[in-house]
């Protein structure tokens, strides 16, 4: 499927950043296996039609959703919000259906991510920042199979998620 990306071209702080963002989750995943800390976290599966929208980060060969770790006292769907509005720019008046929820050990620590869905008609205009997220793609159901993708993720599309 089609590249639905919108991004300004890439300038040296951009590439700086980039490898500062791979470094360093280099070095969290480390210290995750170490200590094996709980985390939280939200991501949403966003449909347009039956594409799912995958991002891709500057730090992990994988592809994955929008979202990322809940701060404290944050509940997961403002959490689901506010991390679809930074990494793409996407900030949606429309319901976020709750998807449920899974758990398991991923990138070496305790992750508990809640799912969220989003279903739209047509493909919004997304802004990468070009940094910690540098590219996005529409994946129908049959290329998902081909695809790496985060162990979230691949929870998530098993089916592995309980409500």
């Amino acid at each position: 499927m089609s590249s639905p990306k919108r991004m300004r071209p890439a300038m040296l702080i951009d590439t700086v950043w980039r490898m500062a963002l791979w470094l360093g989750f280099r070095l969290a995943r480390a210290w995750w296996r170490l200590r094996r800390p709980n985390h939280e976290g939200a991501l949403v599966a966003i449909y347009v039609g039956q594409a799912l929208l995958l991002l891709k980060s500057s730090y992990r060969t994988e592809w994955n959703f929008p979202g990322g770790s809940l701060q404290p006292g944050e509940a997961p769907a403002a959490a689901a919000r506010r991390e679809m509005e930074e990494e793409i720019g996407l900030s949606s008046d429309t319901l976020l259906v709750p998807a449920g929820s899974a758990c398991g050990i991923w990138d070496g620590r305790k992750d508990r991510v809640h799912f969220f869905e989003l279903h739209l008609d047509c493909m919004p205009e997304l802004r990468l920042d070009n940094r910690e997220i540098v590219a996005a793609r529409l994946a129908s159901p049959e290329e998902l199979q081909g695809i790496a993708l985060t162990e979230a993720v691949a929870a998530y599309l098993r089916g592995d998620v309980r409500g």
